[in-house]
């Protein structure tokens, strides 16, 4: 009976361990979203001024259904790659954890900006989640490229969505 790798070798996922290990999380992180700025677009968000380029709200839920998708599709290639590639190479270990500390920071994002109303703090978070995806990005690259490609619209809404969170923190 095969016994799973020890760190730092790559992790022995079943395929059913491996779809949850990379669809909870980003649904998790989903709902958070959504559950954190429901009460506040109607209310709160519809009273601040916002930049001319702000897209209509309906804008959101289907980019981020797209975005959440392809970042679910990148964490379940990227955990069969380490996974096939056993102890190969060193260092998949790091993209994975900037992975999950940037899907961290995405799921506090909406809770910052809409929930708690801190647009200053919300613009901190942001930031620092776009460094990360970018990260996660650069560190994937190595390991599979079209994962990492997977990430690129992410990122560009992220960079868009802290041009934004600026905006409106100037504004307001």
């Amino acid at each position: 009976m095969p016994t799973a790798t020890p760190f730092p070798d790559a992790p022995v996922l079943s395929p059913w361990l491996r779809a949850a290990a990379a669809i909870l999380p980003v649904a998790a992180t989903a709902y958070i979203g959504s559950a954190s700025t429901q009460e506040s677009i109607p209310t709160w968000y519809a009273g601040l001024n916002k930049p001319s380029f702000n897209p209509p709200n309906w804008v959101f839920p289907v980019a981020w259904t797209i975005l959440y998708s392809m970042i679910a599709i990148y964490a379940w290639r990227f955990l069969g790659v380490i996974a096939r590639m056993g102890s190969s190479r060193r260092g998949w270990w790091l993209a994975l954890a900037a992975f999950y500390v940037q899907l961290a920071l995405n799921a506090a994002w909406s809770p910052v900006f809409f929930a708690a109303q801190a647009v200053g703090a919300a613009l901190v978070v942001v930031v620092v989640l776009l460094v990360m995806v970018l990260w996660t990005i650069r560190l994937s690259w190595r390991y599979d490229r079209l994962a990492a490609w997977l990430l690129v619209p992410y990122a560009a809404w992220v960079s868009f969505a802290t041009l934004l969170n600026a905006a409106i923190l100037r504004l307001n």
